[in-house]
């Protein structure tokens, strides 16, 4: 039996998830009830779309999961970027998150083309 453990978008995402919550361990106390939980928020949001649309139905219900999952992708995108800029991040990692969203985009993407194309279920 296969579950959304199975398909590599959501195996990436889950991956940056754990990415972020470790690297937001680092900020300032400050930021505990700011800008890490909103951070740890929308990652989380990327892996559980991808999770939730996974057991949808219909193409529509699961392209809007999936695109929920892209939306919150690009607000992690932004965070990465504020989190540097605030330098509570480096450069390394800076570009090691963005190379995993790039990934998980990816993903998501080649998935969505699958439903769309209606080629059964893209990992």
């Amino acid at each position: 039996m296969s579950s959304f453990m199975d398909i590599k978008a959501w195996q990436f995402a889950h991956q940056f998830v754990i990415d972020v919550y470790r690297l937001t361990r680092e900020f300032p106390d400050t930021e505990r009830f700011g800008l890490c939980s909103q951070f740890q928020r929308a990652a989380v949001s990327i892996a559980a779309n991808i999770a939730e649309g996974y057991k949808k139905l219909s193409k529509a219900d699961k392209l809007r999961f999936f695109n929920i999952s892209q939306g919150s992708l690009e607000e992690c995108r932004y965070y990465v970027l504020l989190s540097k800029d605030l330098s509570y991040i480096n450069d390394d990692s800076y570009d090691s998150l963005n190379a995993e969203i790039e990934k998980v985009s990816w993903y998501i993407n080649a998935y969505c083309k699958g439903i769309i194309n209606n080629s059964g279920i893209a990992d």
